[in-house]
């Protein structure tokens, strides 16, 4: 690939012929029989002539040749059968096998229509571009193009008048071996908006779509961090369905890195294995002082792969994992504060579904102990749906195992066994009502449970067990009819759960941790996230869903409140919205007008003051090339300190794209962490903490990106400073010959 984008700067510096000069249509011609063998030349034009004395045959008006998949058209053919030779001349055209088409003031071939000489030159790719130059040759099917050019931009503007091609290369010859499958290139050099850039002596790609080993574009950026930084890609292709490409990262402040990617395609599936490595210093992330770094060995792995055996099982995994927490945001690959490794054994049935799994976590966060981090093997989950034989509706069954280890916390291990029944109807009246049973029974084993901080998610050290039982009736009664223009909707939504008390508390809580009530869960059997906590409670939801649809504008939105029949004690914290018989009230509204407006609108508001407890806004507003982009949440919730799994915080994120003219666009973005002490008692920011600040100016047309993006990072952790970062950014669509 890389190869492909230095024979595109090869070619740009002997001026060849013209690449945006118009192609004539072919005149219509006259109807060609098609050639009984490959031997044989199928014929047709208005008019022949033929000498007996210098035994030529002259062909005029609408002249076609055709052999072996070999097109020639011209509005004149002379053939001389004593030497072979044939020369055509006017609107001459001639089409090989693969759709490419050639245009010349003039050819000379032999009779088989393969080898011979062009003059004034273009060639039109069936894949799209165009390569001309002054004169070509094909000899032993090889071809020689002298003074050449090659692009695939488009060489007409929006009104149809001839303009340069955006780049293009220019060589003072091209070579194309098609036995080697090959393209070389003596004197080539790339043409950027009609400036020469960097000359590519020895230049060679090869030809067609296959790939092939090489340089790729090059990435240039810097940071305060590592300084300049030159990214120089080498993609070596090992085999049709295999590559490695070998990135060295030079910089000018700190020692170089190495940069591997290896793929590969397999009958029965895919795999690919990435790299980073380095020698360093590097500084603990409760620190930044010099003083405390050390030099060491740095690097990260990234691997994944998939691969399906039959049309049910398949294998899949994945491996993320870094040498220290600082590596991945120092030399700006990821963000992510945590890496997940992932294996599983998975088969989807016609109603059945099994998945054998584990998964282990690597911690990137500052405050987190490693050896508090879980890890999950095995993981097992089979369920099996079909028909009630008597009442009707749907089964499920369901076994689920879980096995949580910790170096230095508790560990878990859970299994259960359940079922659920599920029953639609439609009364003649129009309401849907669904009838549900849930019966479920579980077996908890867990020590060592005093490491774990919070009270709430221990459960008792030992053996425990569990029944759990609940029922439902779900009912909607939709209203729909025309309205506004267009068809309106509106369902009020009323359920009924009853579950009796459980010991939660028993038992471990290791995935359901984030309770919080949202319009997401507000009608779910259970509003826990996960299995290790069941709503144990008795509970009247109610709830009004509308949407409206018309041309180009659409509208949707539920709001709703539950209520508890029960006063028992309840297991949510306070702060969820779950934790009094009142519930507080959450809804979502969502509106998109045509391609140009979209908004989200999420909320919860408190039962007695309607204080918003969330307020969560995602909102666009523009076409493709021009918009604007608003993020904003705002989680107060009053949560206590003793569920770690739900802080508060207010966060505003921004972004933009203005397209200044047809190809050239302006963009930024930002986000800003707006959280002080009204959304977290202990927080000390001033409510206004910018995280990341960007801004760019970008061009792209139909064969060429670029652009130049400046970055400030706000946030720093050991070695991962804040500062500026400036990339430039450069690619050449569709390169290739």
């Amino acid at each position: 690939m890389l190869s492909v984008l230095a024979g595109l700067a090869a070619a740009s510096q002997a001026r060849a012929q013209d690449l945006s000069r118009p192609v004539e249509e072919a005149p219509a011609a006259a109807d060609l029989p098609q050639p009984q063998s490959d031997e044989e030349i199928a014929f047709a034009a208005d008019q022949l002539e033929y000498d007996d004395n210098s035994q030529t045959v002259t062909a005029s008006g609408n002249v076609q040749l055709s052999r072996e998949g070999n097109r020639l058209r011209a509005d004149k053919v002379v053939w001389n059968r004593a030497t072979g030779q044939v020369h055509a001349s006017g609107n001459i055209s001639v089409t090989n096998p693969a759709g490419d088409i050639a245009y010349g003031d003039s050819i000379e071939l032999t009779d088989t229509l393969k080898d011979g000489v062009v003059e004034n030159l273009l060639l039109v790719l069936e894949r799209g571009g165009r390569l001309a130059a002054r004169r070509g040759v094909r000899q032993n099917e090889v071809i020689t193009l002298e003074h050449a050019a090659y692009s695939p931009c488009a060489v007409e503007d929006a009104e149809g008048c001839p303009k340069d091609p955006t780049w293009q290369i220019r060589a003072v010859r091209v070579i194309y071996d098609p036995h080697r499958r090959r393209v070389t290139y003596k004197g080539a050099r790339v043409e950027l908006f009609g400036l020469p850039l960097i000359p590519l002596p020895g230049l060679s790609h090869p030809a067609g779509g296959s790939g092939g080993s090489g340089l790729l574009v090059p990435d240039i950026r810097y940071d305060r961090t590592n300084g300049l930084e030159l990214a120089l890609p080498y993609f070596l292709q090992i085999g049709t369905n295999r590559s490695l490409t070998v990135t060295p990262h030079i910089y000018s402040d700190v020692l170089p890195m190495v940069e591997t990617n290896y793929q590969a395609l397999l009958s029965k599936g895919a795999y690919q294995i990435t790299g980073y490595a380095t020698y360093g210093r590097r500084v603990p992330t409760s620190s930044s002082l010099t003083a405390d770094s050390e030099k060491d060995l740095r690097g990260y792995i990234d691997a994944s792969g998939k691969f399906q055996f039959d049309p049910y099982w398949s294998v899949s995994g994945s491996l993320r994992w870094t040498t220290d927490r600082t590596f991945l945001r120092r030399y700006d690959i990821s963000r992510d504060d945590r890496l997940r490794s992932t294996i599983e054994a998975e088969r989807i049935g016609n109603g059945s579904y099994f998945s054998l799994a584990g998964w282990a976590v690597q911690t990137l966060r500052s405050e987190v102990d490693q050896g508090t981090v879980p890890i999950a093997l095995p993981v097992l989950d089979y369920r099996r749906r079909f028909t009630d034989p008597l009442l009707g509706g749907k089964i499920q069954l369901q076994f689920n195992s879980l096995a949580i280890t910790r170096t230095e916390g508790q560990d878990t291990q859970r299994a259960f066994a359940g079922a659920q029944w599920d029953l639609r109807k439609i009364t003649g009246l129009g309401q849907e009502v669904t009838f549900t049973t849930y019966l479920r029974g579980d077996i908890y084993h867990s020590d060592e449970n005093l490491l774990t901080e919070t009270a709430l998610y221990r459960g008792d050290k030992g053996w425990e067990a569990r029944g759990i039982a609940a029922a439902a009736i779900d009912v909607r009664w939709p209203f729909i009819g025309e309205a506004f223009g267009g068809t309106q909707k509106i369902t009020p939504r009323v359920q009924i759960v009853a579950a009796p008390k459980l010991a939660n508390l028993n038992v471990p809580n290791e995935d359901a941790r984030g309770v919080e009530l949202e319009d997401s869960n507000l009608f779910a059997l259970n509003r826990f996230p996960g299995y290790d906590r069941f709503e144990d409670s008795t509970r009247l939801t109610y709830g009004l869903e509308y949407s409206l649809n018309r041309p180009g504008l659409t509208v949707d939105a539920v709001v709703g409140q539950s209520y508890r029949l029960n006063n028992r004690a309840t297991l949510f914290p306070d702060g969820t919205g779950l934790s009094e018989r009142v519930s507080d009230v959450v809804g979502r509204t969502t509106i998109r007008y045509k391609d140009f407006v979209s908004l989200i609108h999420r909320y919860r508001l408190d039962k007695d003051s309607l204080a918003v407890r969330r307020n969560e806004i995602d909102a666009t507003v523009g076409s493709r090339s021009t918009y604007v982009m608003v993020g904003y949440l705002r989680l107060n919730r009053n949560i206590g300190p003793e569920v770690e799994d739900l802080k508060d915080r207010e966060e505003l994120r921004l972004g933009a794209r203005l397209q200044v003219t047809r190809y050239w666009s302006v963009f930024g973005s930002t986000v800003v962490d707006l959280t002080d002490s009204k959304e977290d008692p202990i927080s000390v920011a001033d409510g206004y903490e910018p995280v990341r600040h960007r801004l760019g100016i970008a061009y792209q047309d139909d064969c060429l990106e670029m652009g130049l993006t400046w970055r400030r990072d706000y946030q720093q952790a050991g070695d991962a400073r804040r500062g500026n970062t400036y990339l430039l950014r450069l690619a050449f669509k569709n390169l290739g010959i």
